[in-house]
């Protein structure tokens, strides 16, 4: 879960979150907390991509709770950005499950400086 949150000059700027977790008996778990079922990890928006990907996430609700969604193509570019093998395995679950396309990832990723990582990836795994 992307959280844009003010860090102040506060060095664990999830503290607060944690914090909130535990008052409601969310514990940690490895690098999530486990609500209900569900575990969620927080990140902080780290730079203009992820701040870009909180600013137009689609707005949706779950049973009734209000909450927004990161879009697809800022899911599959935050992944190319961090460049890890279990990364490159979600942007190919992205595209073989049709939740984005390859002209969206390439224009974001050129959007965002990330032009030449696109390319070594289509490269790799997708024509090669």
């Amino acid at each position: 879960m992307l959280v844009a949150i003010p860090s102040g000059e506060r060095l664990d700027v999830l503290g607060p979150i944690y914090e909130f977790c535990s008052r409601k008996g969310f514990r940690p778990e490895g690098e999530a907390v486990r609500v209900g079922a569900w575990p969620v990890q927080f990140i902080p928006v780290f730079n203009a991509l992820t701040a870009e990907a909180v600013e137009r996430a689609d707005a949706v609700a779950f049973e009734g709770v209000p909450f927004r969604v990161v879009r697809a193509d800022h899911l599959a570019v935050i992944a190319l950005s961090v460049n890890r093998p279990k990364d490159f395995a979600r942007i190919l679950a992205l595209l073989e499950s049709d939740s984005v396309s390859r002209e969206e990832i390439a224009s974001l990723a050129r959007q965002h400086g990330l032009e030449d990582v696109w390319k070594r990836f289509v490269a790799r795994f997708l024509d090669g």
